[in-house]
């Protein structure tokens, strides 16, 4: 395994893997002993950087979700986990009622609902503090100060580490950075947006983003994160929920002209590298110029296994260079 540094204040920073699992859908559609078992072989492999939220999974029961950090704290008891593992969670995207979701009723980022879905948090992942926290999706109707007070306030008491923002414009990420700055606080320094080799069209409007998506890490986002080396993405869905290899899964957003040119080159360093396309894909995200950690979830052992090879997977200056080009 391979590590990279996050955060850049000594007291709370942490060396994480390169390779973050996402346990969305741990105790919900995959169940306790196929995720227990990707678990354990993770940590074997030397992985350290798991990825959960406060509403994973609500859509699959139509609840408030909490079911993968639940399931994370047992694990956590039974193998006798304590804080070498980095767990981040998110908050502010959970449905405030059965039957909702966080497009029409999301509890959001006031300061009361930060404390509060914190604590759950902790209680349901059996820690004392949070390692990194992420702003899940934005709020208007909350004062972005008070989001950035509210995160920066459970900081001093050290209930969590690292603060995180998922899923915003960057003008907000921006401002945010800048409020918490000029008041002495914390920010945000770890930012998890969708990001994989396929490109998607950034201005195809849905229910959550009516002016064009805001959770894939567009250009702006990755200019962004060259010019401020405080910063490092996570890359989640960097697999495409598996449309590398079943392209019926390919999301309507990628149909556009450039998707053939990318995934012909992407298929030629496979070919060239005896890799597979999801390796090739991960390892140009792990060895690139910008500090980029996929997040891929997985269900089972074996997609784990592949996962994990990708690590190793050492691409030339000449494979990335063509990698980059294509479009």
């Amino acid at each position: 395994m391979k590590y990279r540094t996050i955060g850049t204040d000594p007291k709370t920073r942490r060396e994480v893997s390169v390779l973050a699992l996402g346990a969305m859908l741990f105790g919900s559609r995959t169940d306790e002993k196929t995720a227990f078992a990707v678990l354990d072989r993770y940590v074997e492999a030397g992985g350290n950087f798991i990825d959960t939220s406060d509403n994973y999974a609500f859509w699959t029961d139509g609840g408030l979700g909490g079911q993968s950090e639940e399931l994370l704290g047992r694990w956590r008891r039974s193998r006798g986990i304590g804080d070498e593992i980095v767990i981040a969670t998110k908050l502010g995207a959970r449905p405030l009622a059965p039957g909702t979701s966080y497009v029409d009723n999301a509890e959001g980022l006031s300061a009361k609902v930060i404390r509060e879905a914190a604590e759950r948090s902790r209680e349901r992942l059996g820690v004392d503090r949070l390692d990194l926290l992420y702003a899940h999706i934005e709020d208007h109707a909350v004062p972005l100060r008070e989001t950035v007070e509210g995160f920066a306030g459970l900081v001093a008491e050290g209930t969590v580490g690292l603060l995180g923002v998922s899923n915003h414009a960057v003008w907000r990420v921006e401002r945010a950075l800048s409020l918490a700055a000029a008041a002495g606080l914390p920010g945000y320094e770890v930012l998890q947006y969708a990001h994989s080799h396929l490109r998607p069209r950034y201005d195809v409007p849905d229910d959550l983003f009516p002016d064009g998506s805001l959770g894939h890490a567009g250009p702006d986002l990755l200019g962004y994160l060259r010019e401020e080396p405080g910063l490092t993405l996570v890359a989640y869905s960097p697999l495409l929920k598996g449309a590398y290899t079943h392209p019926d899964r390919l999301p309507a957003d990628f149909d556009h002209p450039g998707t053939p040119a990318r995934l012909q080159v992407l298929r030629e360093v496979a070919r060239e590298t005896g890799a597979t396309v999801n390796q090739v894909v991960l390892a140009w995200q792990i060895g690139g110029t910008l500090p980029i950690l996929p997040l891929a979830g997985v269900s089972s052992v074996a997609q784990l296994e592949e996962n994990l090879a990708a690590v190793d997977l050492e691409l030339t200056d000449e494979q990335r260079a063509r990698l980059d080009a294509a479009h």
